[in-house]
């Protein structure tokens, strides 16, 4: 195993063996279950880490409860701060109303009332909310100014060892729930956190174990800061896969993953899409954005290792969170067609005359196309109008034939690129 002498003392095994330990039966044990369906297309035993089902709907907990236990009677006393609009507000909640200890949690004032209501129904009167700023950033600025002035302590969501042990018993609970040699565990990334606590733990217990990290393709800022060699943050982030769209992963993390992670990958926010769908409705895992990430990325991974790939060993998918809103499945429907080349849109020009509609509805869409969206202002002072077409056609295979007709067709018509800026209006 490569060693490395810049990673703190704190970040071992053994502290990944204390964590377990602390958390004991606090937290569940969460299942580790056989996926028939990944398994099926990859020919190879793919098993599913289910932390969705964990307190909170997130392996969250288990970093936050082992550093607030961890902290003496001294620092208790003064309570602890956090900042979060999600999984890490839920599981800092749940430990202070466990330990008994005063929390605030800082929340952006875009964070939804039902995430707020959830976060003070797990805290109870030990969490006090602070709604403040537009952005995470901006609230944990605000956190931490307020550990400063206050002595409270700042519980940080990844970068920190007692986080990263915490998050590691992920790990741990793999390896002993696995009922056959598990050759690869593929692992959500965001901060950091939770895949470098996973590889401490799995390389020390076996070092041939792959461990694959996967991250948004629109905040891929761990594979930057490899390039770089230290935390760099990233220009833009795509906030959809919110679980794990940070802009800048922590100093810890990036020394245990630089030294134990075998690779980083990146899957688009659309492949992400498809496979929460799936994961819906075939297992009926009701996953977020950023816990579909692993067995969205199994696919391209254990295909593209060819000869290298076993069926005598397992690939774990680490299924971090389910904290995804109902409402949201809309908008992850659409993402997975337009990525699957089973939706287009178009600008569509029509003369101002009678027929012209008809015309391509019955010469330009073929007998399995549909129209999904149909979007028309008529202009009476104009000759022509535009107006904005959604298409769904039965395979990625039958677009071509419709743009052909397209092509023939007297009207004008042109085809919106998924990366067009009109995009942002649909999507």
């Amino acid at each position: 195993m490569r060693h490395n002498s810049l990673m703190d003392p704190a970040l071992c095994a053994p502290a990944v063996a204390t964590a377990a330990d602390t958390l004991g039966e606090t937290i569940r044990r969460t299942p580790l279950e056989m996926s028939l369906r990944l398994s099926g297309e990859l020919h190879t035993p793919v098993l599913l880490k289910r932390e969705d089902l964990q307190v909170g709907r997130s392996y969250k907990v288990r970093g936050a409860y082992t550093l607030i236990s961890s902290l003496p009677e001294s620092e208790r006393a003064h309570g602890i701060v956090c900042a979060s609009a999600g999984n890490h507000a839920q599981g800092v909640a749940f430990a202070c109303r466990q330990l008994r200890i005063r929390g605030r949690v800082f929340l952006p004032t875009t964070t939804p009332r039902q995430k707020r209501d959830r976060i003070q129904a797990i805290g109870g009167p030990w969490i006090e909310q602070v709604i403040t700023g537009l952005t995470f950033d901006a609230c944990a600025q605000a956190a931490q100014e307020e550990a400063e002035q206050s002595g409270a302590t700042y519980v940080p969501p990844f970068d920190d060892p007692r986080i990263i042990a915490g998050q590691g018993t992920v790990g741990k609970e793999i390896l002993e729930q696995a009922s056959s040699p598990v050759g690869t565990i593929i692992v959500p990334v965001g901060g950091g956190g939770l895949i470098s606590g996973i590889a401490l733990w799995v390389k020390a217990q076996d070092p041939s174990i792959r461990i694959i990290g996967v991250e948004p393709a629109g905040a891929a800022s761990m594979q930057a800061a490899l390039r770089r060699g230290e935390p760099t943050p990233l220009e833009h982030v795509d906030p959809f896969v919110d679980g794990a769209a940070v802009g800048k992963v922590g100093t810890h993390p990036l020394s245990v993953v630089r030294e134990l992670v075998d690779d980083i990958v990146s899957v688009p926010a659309g492949a992400v899409c498809t496979e929460m769908l799936d994961l819906y409705q075939t297992e009926g895992v009701i996953a977020e954005p950023a816990g579909a990430m692993a067995s969205a990325a199994a696919r391209r991974y254990v295909a593209g290792l060819g000869e290298a790939s076993s069926t005598s060993t397992s690939v774990v998918c680490v299924i971090s969170g389910g904290n995804n809103d109902v409402s949201r499945y809309a908008d992850v429907l659409e993402r997975s067609l337009v990525h699957e080349g089973l939706r287009h849109y178009f600008l569509v020009t029509f003369p101002q005359q009678p027929g012209a509609l008809r015309s391509f509805l019955n010469d330009t869409l073929g007998p399995d196309d549909d129209i999904v969206l149909f979007e028309y202002t008529k202009k009476n002072n104009r000759e022509t109008g535009p107006a904005l077409v959604g298409i769904d056609v039965a395979t990625p295979e039958a677009l071509p034939a419709l743009v052909e007709r397209m092509a023939a067709s007297p009207l004008s018509i042109e085809k919106l690129a998924p990366d067009s800026p009109v995009f942002g209006f649909l999507l």
